[in-house]
């Protein structure tokens, strides 16, 4: 067996009852399939457990990253020094709180999430089914598709801060707006949200789903490793629109590449490094500026 760090001998002995991974692959938890060793991984399964963590990385004045389901993230080829805090599928759960409102959990998929809903007969997270992603990182950077946003339906969300504390936020007191929340500022990390609905009929709701399924899947190069829209939308036009009109759909740097199905993705076409996607984005950013004068910038979120 290698010999454990010093961060990796001291967490796993303070904290025994934590499910934890050393040097695990980022590519193994990234939509990109990239990125090298997170010295330590953790897994956490309740509040408590998070803010154990929370305090004990503070203690030991190590780095810590939260990770979501890895569908926004490049992480680095190198891996991850300090502590990687993975809440997929760990802060777990859902439940309905009146005839309108649901609690769903940070760790739940959108497309759990919106199934639940529609299961329920509630009506307005139909666009959030195709969306690849945690409930916890859709909050954390207002995520949307087809016109609709996680802010339009988010009532309040429960976070905690790097101390452990926790409380509640309104939406007013999140501060949705375009891709971003003011989490990207605080630092704190969604627990769970509340989400208010309207009644609907279940087939209708499923039906609605359904047809924004096959869009996304005749549209987007579901096929190939990516992290979904690699750019934000810039003021005065479409990222997509304009990468095309630059004439970049399938320029490719090393293994990463514009898709040619979808010129607003950048996909992982077979062995893509995170200097190949940087790169990428890098060119294609400055080649559409050259073309339109418009500045595009990653929505990919570059660890």
């Amino acid at each position: 067996m290698t010999e454990l760090t010093e961060l990796q001998q001291k967490i796993h002995d303070l904290l025994p009852e934590i499910e934890l991974s050393f040097q695990e692959p980022m590519s193994k938890h990234t939509s990109f399939r990239i990125g090298g060793g997170a010295e330590v991984m953790a897994f956490p399964k309740s509040r408590e457990e998070l803010a154990k963590l929370l305090k004990l990385s503070t203690l030991l004045d190590c780095k810590i990253a939260i990770l979501g389901a890895g569908t926004n993230v490049l992480a680095p080829d190198e891996g991850i020094e300090g502590l990687v805090i993975c809440l997929k599928d760990c802060l777990d759960g859902m439940e309905q709180l009146d005839e309108t409102r649901i609690r769903v959990m940070a760790g739940v998929t959108m497309s759990r999430a919106a199934v639940f809903a529609a299961n329920l007969g509630l009506s307005g997270m139909e666009f959030a089914h195709g969306i690849p992603g945690s409930v916890g990182g859709g909050i954390y950077m207002n995520a949307g598709a087809y016109g609709g946003e996680l802010c339009q339906i988010c009532e309040q969300v429960e976070v905690m801060d790097r101390a452990g504390n926790l409380r509640w936020m309104t939406n007013e007191e999140m501060q949705f707006s375009y891709r971003h929340s003011i989490l990207e500022e605080t630092g704190d990390i969604v627990i769970c949200a509340d989400f208010c609905l309207t009644k609907g009929n279940t087939e209708e709701i499923r039906a609605r789903m359904k047809e924004l399924i096959g869009k996304r899947s005749a549209s987007q190069p579901l096929d190939l490793p990516s992290a979904g829209s690699a750019f934000k939308r810039p003021v005065g036009g479409y990222a997509a629109a304009l990468i095309d009109g630059a004439g970049l759909k399938g320029y490719q740097v090393g293994g990463a590449a514009i898709s040619s199905k979808h010129a607003g993705f950048a996909v992982n076409i077979g062995g893509a490094t995170a200097a190949d996607v940087k790169k990428l984005l890098q060119e294609v950013s400055d080649k559409v500026y050259e073309n339109s004068g418009i500045r595009i910038e990653p929505e990919v979120r570059i660890w």
